[in-house]
């Protein structure tokens, strides 16, 4: 299995490039829980989650740093009703009038942190991913070119802060948690970064771009 992280700064940028080529919005929302789930649950799963979920889609910057590559992730702000002061990616429901995931997530990243879409470009998704919230997520991976300045929305977010790529792709910053549902338990994997937990949906979503990268 390849050491994504042992590669240069464009090697490591080619390789996330292919990997996403030609994917589309889609797949199993459930896919990142069942894998840490016992098989004989699989299907009890299933029928826990709701018939109908609202769709949403968050955007995965990866910042193109000389230095290195980097995610970019916001610290919720602590009065919101769902999420309140997690790490996540900016990122909101898709309304009516957006195109795409695509384009709900290059709106959303404008309207909650300021970073134009004109430093934006499109490497491609990842699996939808259900949220505790009702939400079926669309993950969209995009390339972050230096130079944008944030204005953060402080309604929304309180903070954002890069992780170093390399940091998320070492196994040795990946802690295995169990969680609860349904009477079940799901292996998942907190990522801890100076201080601050990253967890939950984020958590799960980089976990799944680091074995797509890992992939034979």
């Amino acid at each position: 299995m390849p050491d994504p992280a042992a590669r240069g700064v464009p090697a490591l940028r080619a390789l996330i490039a292919t990997r996403l080529r030609d994917t589309s919005p889609g797949g199993d929302p459930l896919a990142a829980f069942l894998r840490g789930a016992r098989p004989e649950h699989h299907e009890v799963m299933r029928k826990a989650v709701p018939a109908s979920l609202a769709g949403a889609a968050v955007l995965v910057p990866i910042v193109e740093r000389p230095e290195g590559l980097t995610v970019l992730l916001t610290l919720r702000a602590s009065h919101l009703k769902h999420h309140a002061g997690q790490i996540s990616f900016p990122g909101g429901r898709i309304e009516p009038h957006d195109a795409s995931p695509w384009e709900a997530a290059l709106r959303e990243a404008e309207e909650e942190i300021g970073l134009s879409r004109e430093f934006v470009s499109l490497a491609g998704y990842l699996n939808d991913q259900l949220v505790i919230s009702g939400f079926r997520v669309t993950p969209v991976v995009a390339f972050v070119r230096p130079g944008f300045e944030l204005r953060l929305d402080r309604t929304e977010v309180e903070d954002v802060f890069e992780v170093p790529f390399d940091f998320i792709l070492d196994p040795a910053n990946h802690q295995s948690r169990d969680r609860h549902f349904q009477g079940m338990t799901i292996v998942t994997y907190d990522i801890p970064y100076q201080g601050r937990q990253i967890w939950g949906a984020t958590a799960t979503m980089l976990m799944t771009l680091y074995r797509l990268l890992r992939e034979d």
